[in-house]
């Protein structure tokens, strides 16, 4: 019975994490949609890339405990922040913006 309680307890503390993860996205993202550069890294640029750096640091973090609950729980990846993280980066002359992209995203999360 303990192991059940303590199973039960975990997943309801990878949900509340899930959905701060979620939460915290969110607000990066729209902050990019705005018109702030630099959190799909598509400049490259060092200035923006520290700028983000503990969100991305943040977001991070909570997808590592986010997996290691749901390996404990026999439950598949979370797929959400693996998907962010292959959204950043270079991308060639012709990608939307990172605020549109952002724009994108925002728009995605809204239908989840």
């Amino acid at each position: 019975m303990a192991k059940i309680d303590r199973l039960e307890r975990m997943d309801m503390r990878r949900a509340d994490l899930e959905e701060e993860y979620r939460a915290t996205l969110i607000d990066a993202l729209r902050v990019t949609a705005s018109g702030v550069w630099g959190l799909f890294d598509h400049q490259q640029d060092r200035q923006a890339r520290a700028k983000v750096a503990p969100i991305i640091e943040t977001l991070t973090d909570m997808a590592d405990a986010i997996d290691g609950m749901r390996e404990t729980l026999a439950m598949p990846p979370f797929d959400l922040h693996r998907d962010f993280l292959a959204a950043r980066g270079k991308v060639s002359a012709h990608a939307v913006g990172e605020p549109r992209q952002a724009q994108a995203w925002l728009e995605r999360l809204e239908k989840l």
